[in-house]
Parts: structure tokens; sequence; C-alpha cells
């Protein structure tokens, strides 16, 4: 049986894009709020219909040398297009992509984690220094 961290995936495939970017400085002032913004997928977006789209994000941030990581958002994604006219007829679709603010006087580790209906989890990680 495989352990959950072990169903994280962190390399993407050419057609469709899965991995949580994480955009935010690489370093910030203590105490100085942190804009995060996380999205599936840069130069290829991910697809957003109603059988196959990124159901949420979730941000953590773990101190360095912390044991556990505290857990800083979660962002559902509801709009898919589906209808009560069908699949992907109403027009209304969200965009799988979120900006969350974040202060800290610690440096660490901002952690990324994505779910696909289809193709499960997805992970990344980026650095984030304070001086």
């Amino acid at each position: 049986m495989a352990k959950f961290g072990e169903m994280f995936q962190e390399a993407d495939w050419k057609q469709e894009k899965h991995v949580p970017v994480i955009k935010a400085p690489g370093r910030i002032g203590k105490g100085e709020p942190c804009a995060i913004t996380v999205g599936v997928g840069a130069e290829v977006s991910h697809p957003n219909t109603t059988a196959h789209h990124i159901r949420w994000i979730r941000v953590f941030f773990l101190p360095r040398g912390a044991k556990f990581p505290y857990h800083v958002a979660t962002i559902e994604f509801a709009a898919h297009g589906e209808s009560t006219d069908g699949a992907d007829t109403s027009g209304v679709y969200t965009h799988h992509q979120a900006t969350v603010h974040l202060k800290t006087d610690h440096p660490g580790t901002i952690l990324a984690s994505s779910y696909c209906n289809i193709h499960g989890l997805w992970g990344s990680e980026k650095e984030l220094d304070v001086g």
C-alpha cells in the first residue's frame, strides 16, 4: 500500500500541466506581508472542464527547522462549466489560480499541493528567506 506522501507527483507531462506554480519573493523583511500566488500550469494551462479540472490548491509554510508546516490556505474551485443543461454548457469556469498573503519572522519553505480530478495529487515548493 502506498504511503500518502508517495502519491504526490512533481514532474509534469508535456500536454497537460498539474504542478502548482508558486510565485513569491525569494526574500522578505521580518513580519512583512508576502504575496504568494499559486496556480496550475505556467506556460500551458490545465484544462478546466466538467470532466477534467483542478478541484483545489492548498498552501503550507514550513519554518526552517520546524517539524510540522502551518496550513496557510485552501482554495476550492467550484465552477467547471457544469449546468442543468449539461456538461460544459454554462460558460462559467473558475481559473485555477489564487493569491494569499503570509507574514512570518522565520525563513522556510512554501509548500503547495493541488488536486486534479483525473490525475491526482501534485506538489511543489519554494524557499522563502527572511531578513
